[in-house]
């Protein structure tokens, strides 16, 4: 869609209509697209090899525009137009191709994810069957053999994932590994979905990607709910924050002291656990900043 024209246009999603649309484009014009995986991340690094402008945004941002609108309509016309006004109404990041690493790191990501997921399945099949007294011995032995054979796919990727962030980042997952709670898995995560601690500008746009910045509900002047995390930012890294988390209330000075100030207040231990997410992403954020390792004294400061 061209905001000068307004005409809508398709192109096929390969090389040629990669060609076709970048003919169309002039020097100063900038494509607007939304993350969608696989699909957008070989027309945005063609693109960007080419010298064209190039804007990658998040389609939950866009998703929250449309809907502010009030638009009811849903069509691949009417998308492409809900993209190229959000693109001239809000600033956007532009778009730096990523190199052979990242784009691997992130391929590694989804794959792993995948993998996950399915060995979830499998552990909650496992279950069922051992409930019900496992009377399909071939079925219990096959699912087992699927685990097995899974555990050792995603050993081999998050072997592959760390062996690719210490050859880039080293220096970086020495230091954050420093931070009492931190391990050697949610740290190269928050390097690779970071690039580097590239991507953000404060701890708190870094708090907001997890999703562990608390939304507060609120109706009027009398009527409250509870405060909760948002949720929409990378699961996969909250969870394992939470992990973390339950270590660093015991070994982590700053983390430890902010858990038992929220817990002495008669607060949950949940909204407390959130509090120390936040305050480990701060204290990783600092130092990966910083490019020191993890000083008591200083970092417990941070708030």
């Amino acid at each position: 869609m061209s905001s000068s024209t307004g005409v809508y246009h398709q192109y096929p999603n390969t090389l040629k209509g990669f060609r076709e649309f970048a003919k169309e484009l002039g020097n100063l014009d900038l494509v607007v697209m939304e993350a969608t995986g696989y699909y957008h991340y070989c027309l945005a690094q063609y693109l960007y090899g080419k010298g064209k402008h190039v804007s990658v945004v998040n389609p939950l941002s866009v998703k929250r525009f449309i809907q502010m609108r009030l638009s009811k309509v849903k069509t691949d016309r009417s998308d492409a137009m809900a993209i190229c006004d959000y693109g001239l109404q809000n600033e956007v990041p532009l778009y730096t191709g990523k190199d052979k690493n990242q784009a691997e790191s992130l391929q590694l990501l989804r794959l792993l994810e995948l993998y996950l997921k399915q060995r979830t399945q499998l552990k909650n099949k496992l279950h069922g069957e051992d409930v019900l007294g496992r009377p399909s011995r071939a079925v219990y032995r096959s699912l087992l053999r699927s685990k097995t054979a899974l555990d050792k796919e995603i050993k081999a990727l998050e072997d592959r994932l760390l062996s690719m962030v210490k050859e880039e980042h080293q220096q970086q997952l020495t230091n954050l590994k420093s931070i009492p709670g931190l391990g050697d898995k949610t740290a190269a995560l928050l390097i690779v979905l970071t690039d580097g601690f590239t991507k953000f500008g404060t701890a708190s746009q870094l708090c907001s990607f997890a999703g562990t910045t608390p939304t507060i509900r609120r109706s009027g002047s009398s009527v409250r709910g509870r405060s909760r995390i948002s949720k929409m930012g990378n699961q996969k890294l909250r969870n394992l924050l939470f992990l973390c988390a339950f270590s660093a209330c015991k070994y982590n000075k700053g983390c430890r002291e902010i858990y038992e100030r929220i817990v002495g207040q008669g607060k949950s231990k949940k909204l407390a656990l959130i509090a120390v997410v936040n305050k480990l992403i701060k204290q990783a954020f600092a130092i990966a900043k910083s490019g020191l390792p993890y000083r008591e004294n200083y970092m417990s400061k941070l708030n």
